[in-house]
C-alpha cells in the first residue's frame, strides 16, 4: 500500500464526501463535482490523483448488485499454506469475477468474492483454481439472504 504523505484539508474531505455517493452520470462528472465543491475541474482531478497516489483513495468505480444483472455471487474461503499464498492469490486474481481477495489470520486464510453468470461457472472456476494451485480446501459460501447496507463515511 502506498504511504500516506498528505494531510487532508477540509476541501479534500468535502470532495471525498461528495464522490462517495451519487456520482454524477454525465459527460463531465468531475466538472459537475467541481461546481458542487467550488473548485475547477482541473483542481478536482489534481486532488483526486493526489489522494489516490497517497493511498487514501483505492479506486473510483461503480458497484453493481449482481442478482439484478442476472449474476450470482459467493464468498469463498481457502486454507492455503504460507508458501503458496502468493501463487494462490495471483491465480485467483486472474479470474474476472473475483472482486475482493483478502489474507486473514485464520485457518481459512484467503477469503475472496466471486461474481459470475451462474453457480455452475463459479464451481467450474473453483475446480480450475484447485487444479492450478493444488489447493483443494476451498469453501464456497453463497449468500442465502443479502443484507446490503450503504457504506458512506462522513469525513
Amino acid at each position: 500500500m502506498p504511504s500516506v504523505n498528505h494531510a487532508m484539508d477540509d476541501t479534500d474531505r468535502e470532495l471525498l464526501n461528495r464522490i462517495q455517493s451519487g456520482f454524477p452520470l454525465c459527460t463531465r462528472p468531475y466538472e459537475a463535482i467541481a461546481k458542487d465543491v467550488n473548485l475547477t475541474e482541473k483542481e478536482v482531478l489534481k486532488r483526486l490523483a493526489r489522494l489516490r497516489a497517497s493511498g487514501i483513495i483505492r479506486r473510483i468505480g461503480g458497484n453493481f448488485t449482481p442478482y439484478k444483472l442476472g449474476y450470482v455471487s459467493t464468498l469463498c474461503a481457502a486454507r492455503v499454506p504460507e508458501d503458496k499464498i502468493e501463487l494462490f492469490a495471483r491465480i485467483v486474481n486472474r479470474y474476472p469475477g473475483v472482486t475482493h481477495n483478502y489474507l486473514r489470520h485464520h485457518d481459512y486464510n484467503i477469503w475472496f468474492t466471486f461474481i459470475s453468470p451462474s453457480k455452475e461457472e463459479i464451481e467450474k472456476n473453483l475446480t480450475q483454481i484447485s487444479i492450478e494451485t493444488g489447493i483443494t480446501d476451498i469453501l464456497n459460501l453463497p449468500a442465502t439472504k443479502v443484507f446490503k447496507i450503504k457504506a458512506h463515511f462522513d469525513l
